[in-house]
């Protein structure tokens, strides 16, 4: 685990455009259950140079310039959030374990997954562009 002190600046990141910060394996499960309606988007958070030159950027460009936005926006901190992370990933399968990542979710289901090697060698804008797309194709 890394110190909270360290990685604060980083969840702010993302909690300051409106993400939630499921913590725990229960608030992943409660939110993502059987009842889940409407779009959601969940962020794996990371420390990693890509997470912090093109994810965290791209994501917040996206939330901001998107028309259509998911329902609710959620983040977990990969290294931190343990039983958040791996019930994320859990849900993502069969996708491998990626962090940073981002997983949309509608109606409980999976229905666009972002991972590392999609964030890397690309710029925030071009991040934040492809997230624009899949918003208005999936939570219109």
């Amino acid at each position: 685990m890394y110190p909270e002190e360290l990685i604060a600046p980083m969840r702010a990141e993302l909690s300051s455009v409106g993400f939630e910060e499921f913590r725990t394996a229960e608030q992943v499960a409660t939110h993502l259950g059987p009842d889940h309606k409407g779009t959601t988007l969940i962020v794996v958070n990371s420390v990693c140079g890509c997470a912090a030159g093109a994810a965290r950027p791209g994501i917040t460009f996206a939330v901001e310039n998107a028309k259509i936005k998911p329902s609710t926006l959620a983040t977990v901190f990969a290294g931190n959030d343990k039983g958040a992370v791996e019930k994320l990933r859990e849900l993502c399968l069969p996708y491998p374990p990626s962090s940073p990542a981002m997983a949309l979710f509608k109606d409980g289901e999976l229905v666009h997954f972002v991972e590392r090697h999609h964030i890397e060698g690309r710029t925030a804008k071009m991040i934040g562009d492809h997230l624009v797309e899949v918003f208005e194709h999936f939570c219109a």
